[in-house]
């Protein structure tokens, strides 16, 4: 059998391992997401690259290298996540992971846009984008918690 014949069945076997998986998942990009827009801010206030494309971004300085490489890792997680989901068969999971996918995306093809042009729109592109990927992983850390019972307040009697 294959991995991934193995972890669909581990999966459906276990949905409380599946769904943590995707906890853990979802926690992981966003804590990325947050890393990188302090990146992002950072790399703002302080470095101006050159004009010239996606390779100036690892000829400008250790903080926009740093921003470029967290963005290629945001996109392997960002796929990984999503294929989590889709294993788990979680509808919302699904939405909010693919939506995270996209927005990441937008992002970084904002990013190489604005190496180009240094264009201010490019610059909100990212934040925007980049706050729509944090919003997705928050509603999926939400979305995919088991279900929680329901303390009552009364008092056994007794």
């Amino acid at each position: 059998m294959t991995s991934t014949g193995s972890t669909a069945q581990s999966a459906a076997q276990h949905p409380a391992v599946a769904i943590d998986r995707m906890r853990g998942a979802s926690m992981g990009a966003l804590s990325m997401l947050i890393l990188q827009f302090a990146l992002g801010v950072a790399v703002n206030l302080y470095v101006t690259p050159r004009k010239g494309g996606v390779s100036e971004a690892f000829t400008n300085g250790a903080l926009l290298v740093l921003h470029t490489l967290l963005g290629l890792l945001l996109i392997i997680a960002a796929i990984g996540a999503l294929a989590l989901a889709v294993r788990l068969r979680h509808r919302l999971a699904i939405a909010t992971s693919a939506l995270g996918l996209v927005a990441i995306l937008i992002a970084a093809g904002s990013g190489a846009g604005y190496l180009s042009s240094h264009d201010n729109g490019s610059s909100l592109g990212m934040a925007l984008a980049t706050a729509v990927a944090m919003l997705s992983y928050a509603i999926a850390l939400r979305a995919v918690l088991p279900p929680q019972p329901v303390i009552s307040s009364e008092r056994p009697p007794g």
